[in-house]
């Protein structure tokens, strides 16, 4: 008859616990990871559309801030101070001009290039001349 558990059996269930709980561990720092550069990623997304209701910006090369690109709409002051830390390179590269000689219209096709520290986004941008 026995009363309790040996040590060799004690030992593995604390190993097979143990191995659970590190797999556990990862799986929550692989997430946390994944989520952060999601996070970013979103930021950005937000930056690029801001850009296309942006009628003044997207055309023509230069280096600025995000506060500068998006100084026209409303934004609370925490997130303007948040937005002149951020340096970001613009850049336009012409793809296409389209002549329609019938009816006077130019349409001239490129594509606005954001260059932020860690990432880029691109956008394909039309405008009528």
């Amino acid at each position: 008859m026995r009363k309790g558990f040996t040590l060799i059996e004690v030992m593995i269930a604390g190993m097979i616990i143990s191995v659970v709980i590190l797999g556990l561990i990862q799986l929550f720092a692989n997430n946390t990871h994944t989520f952060m550069q999601l996070d970013k990623k979103v930021h950005h997304n937000h930056y690029l559309s801001a850009l296309l209701a942006t009628q003044k910006y997207g055309f023509e090369s230069k280096t600025t801030t995000m506060h500068e690109l998006l100084n026209e709409f409303d934004m609370e002051d925490d997130l303007r101070r948040e937005l002149k830390n951020i340096k970001v390179d613009l850049a336009y590269q012409k793809l296409e001009v389209v002549d329609l000689k019938k009816s006077d219209m130019v349409f001239e096709i490129g594509k606005s290039l954001l260059k932020f520290d860690d990432t880029s986004l691109s956008l394909i941008r039309v405008k009528l001349q």
